[in-house]
């Protein structure tokens, strides 16, 4: 090795956080290996580095003995203690080997691609420490390429991947595109660390109005709960810590521009901005809107409501294949039974009618 290493060792140090003990301990491993593999078949030598003038030496290790009887393996006493008097019987003495003239040649290469490894490595576990601990995280990248349905998105130091599932259905990209995503899960995979994206997790929404709607950011404004179906539609509740801030208001902006700025980002998604209450029943009436509602009935044991709508607003409750009503319950957690008002007022006479029999029966 040389001077020039052991500046490299330092600047490792600095720049990508390796010790140069580590690389040093790695490279004298490897220059063992090398020796033994090219020069020598013994196992009794040891290489010793001066950290601070990049200098080696190789040794032989030989056992102390009364009798010789593999002189490439042991030394005997007497050999032994005109080295060093105080040398005993069992000890281990190590004699310098002069190396093999392309011994040098090996060590040379070897350091440098074992520092080229530590920086490899070095580079994989500071990128995934960078990620770790960092899902749901928003990321603006580029669109590098897409292959076999995948995106493949620049992120800077390494590329993370939206995979088909986790794609907003019908939007499509191509190289050079930008756009946002969330980061759903960061592997350490054995080539470093392995980021999965998406665009359909509820999680997206969420940080997309973080990020346009400054009193979100400053606390003004709660994200209570999301629900969302990619592509189609989502419900977000948010609720307002300051009774003079309209929550609903806040998060579509002058003329709507930040409520469109989102809506743009994924693709026209439809987004129902609800306004959250800690009163279930008001909270579910509000889940279901547009629609307009007469009256809610929560059962809070059993988390179950009846909402009783207008005849005329019935489908506009339920929505398309029941969606609208299906995200209203993943919004409130509360199962959600939609009637309109003919049949509440049929399910209340028949009550009634029940009843009357029983008194009479009585």
């Amino acid at each position: 090795m040389s001077k020039d290493i052991i500046k490299a060792l330092g600047e490792l140090e600095k720049e990508k956080g390796i010790s140069p003990d580590v690389v040093i301990e790695a490279i004298r491993a490897a220059l063992e290996s090398g020796y033994k593999k090219n020069f020598s078949k013994a196992n009794n030598f040891s290489i010793e580095i001066d950290e601070n003038s990049g200098d080696y030496k190789l040794y032989a290790d030989k056992t102390v003995v009364e009798l010789v009887e593999d002189a490439q393996q042991e030394i005997s006493v007497e050999d032994a203690r005109q080295i060093n008097y105080k040398f005993e019987l069992g000890d281990i003495v190590k004699i310098e080997i002069q190396p093999k003239k392309d011994f040098g040649r090996i060590a040379a290469q070897t350091a440098r691609q074992v520092i080229l490894q530590k920086i490899r490595e070095a580079e994989r576990d500071s990128i995934f420490n960078e990620f770790e601990g960092r899902e749901s995280d928003l990321i603006d990248g580029i669109v590098q390429r897409v292959n076999r349905g995948n995106i493949y998105i620049d992120m800077g130091k390494i590329e993370g991947v939206i995979t088909q599932t986790e794609q907003i259905p019908g939007e499509e990209f191509t190289q050079g595109d930008r756009l946002k995503a969330v980061i759903l899960e960061v592997k350490n995979s054995g080539k470093g660390a392995n980021i999965l994206l998406s665009r359909t997790h509820p999680n997206l929404i969420k940080r997309l109005f973080e990020l346009e709607v400054p009193e979100i950011h400053d606390g003004v404004l709660e994200i209570h709960s999301i629900s969302r179906e990619a592509g189609s539609r989502t419900k977000i509740a948010i609720h307002s810590n300051d009774p003079n801030v309209d929550p609903v208001g806040s998060c579509v902006g002058n003329k709507g521009i930040r409520v469109k700025t989102i809506i743009d980002e994924i693709n026209g998604e439809k987004i129902d901005i609800v306004v959250y209450d800690k009163d279930p029943a008001i909270f579910i009436a509000n889940s279901l809107g547009p629609a307009k509602i007469i009256s809610v009935t929560a059962d809070e044991k059993e988390k179950a409501a009846v909402t009783v709508v207008p005849d005329n607003q019935l489908s506009l409750a339920i929505g398309k294949e029941g969606q609208n009503a299906r995200l209203a319950a993943k919004l409130t957690g509360w199962k959600i039974d939609i009637i309109s008002e003919s049949q509440y007022v049929e399910r209340k006479n028949k009550a009634n009618l029940e009843s009357a029999q029983n008194v009479e029966e009585e």
